[in-house]
């Protein structure tokens, strides 16, 4: 099945929620999703592997240490969503020309984050890991990769890159269904059980936690 990209914005951000990570980094894991989607990637499983992976995992354990030279995670390993959220405000301020970080989770899952800061750079930057690469000025990517690896040892952001010709973005994304049925399981958690009184008023199997 294919969803809009709306839908998949939606679902994503929910799911993020429903794992834990504050509303602020939910929104912008909906964001990336979309953007990865959008750009024929399945942002979709990308998003899921991370949910799982650090389901239940305390936040400034997979949020990047800024202090000193390469980033890295008091846990052992960086979360994507943290580190993009990070990235992109760090990139605002410092403007950095070279940024080392790892180990990360799925480092595809870095590559929005990494055309925002080429969008607020209003220059291409260039995205460099174990077995993979990839440029963007902000709309297009340029991916290369020797096979998807669940932990990249380190990360490498800098400016500079040919970056590919902007393609129209796509429409609609088919996800891997066990990837979507995975992000729905999480977005789910971000409804309260139901009350008899909600029951009795038909509000279904529960409601929407509004914390």
């Amino acid at each position: 099945m294919s969803f809009s990209l709306n839908e998949v914005e939606a679902t994503a951000k929910k799911a993020t929620r429903g794992a834990g990570y504050p509303w602020g980094i939910a929104e912008d894991a909906g964001k990336a999703t979309r953007w990865l989607c959008a750009r024929g990637q399945d942002g979709c499983a990308l998003l899921a592997e991370v949910l799982h992976r650090f389901d239940g995992a305390p936040m400034a354990a997979i949020t990047p240490d800024l202090r000193g030279g390469a980033w890295a995670a008091p846990g052992g390993t960086l979360c994507p969503l943290m580190t993009g959220t990070a990235l992109a405000d760090h990139a605002l301020v410092a403007r950095p020309a070279d940024l080392r970080m790892g180990p990360m989770a799925v480092p595809r899952m870095l590559l929005p984050f990494a055309a925002l800061v080429a969008t607020q750079y209003d220059a291409p930057v260039t995205l460099t890991w174990l077995g993979g690469a990839a440029v963007t000025e902000g709309s297009s990517l340029d991916l290369t990769e020797e096979g998807q690896i669940a932990t990249a040892p380190w990360l490498r952001l800098a400016r500079g890159g040919v970056a590919a010709t902007p393609r129209a973005a796509l429409s609609r994304a088919t996800p891997d269904p066990a990837a979507w049925d995975s992000l729905n399981a999480f977005a789910h958690r971000t409804y309260a059980p139901a009350t008899e009184e909600s029951r009795r008023k038909g509000a279904g199997a529960g409601t929407p936690d509004r914390d």
